[in-house]
């Protein structure tokens, strides 16, 4: 098994419907050697509870929450479309 360890960042907000099949995703991955670190920003759903219930019986999940929405989901998302129109 390869040694590098990998670090997975998930930013989280209002996703509890989907939160749950993301993160077994990538529990289901066949490389085993990373920790997930999800970000939970500042939601006003169940979406910490999920992520909370996979931290506490998965040592590779490490969780925080925003005290404030800082929008970094929109970020993150903006981020990635100008990368793509940059590789194009």
């Amino acid at each position: 098994m390869d040694d590098n360890k990998i670090s997975i960042l998930m930013p989280v907000y209002n996703v509890e419907k989907y939160v749950d099949e993301a993160i077994e995703s990538i529990l289901n991955q066949t490389y085993k050697n990373f920790e997930l670190i999800i970000v939970d920003d500042c939601s006003k759903d169940e979406t910490y509870q999920h992520i909370k219930r996979y931290a506490e019986i998965d040592e590779r999940i490490k969780i925080y929450k925003n005290e404030e929405n800082l929008k970094i989901c929109k970020r993150q998302y903006g981020a990635k479309m100008k990368n793509r129109m940059k590789q194009i």
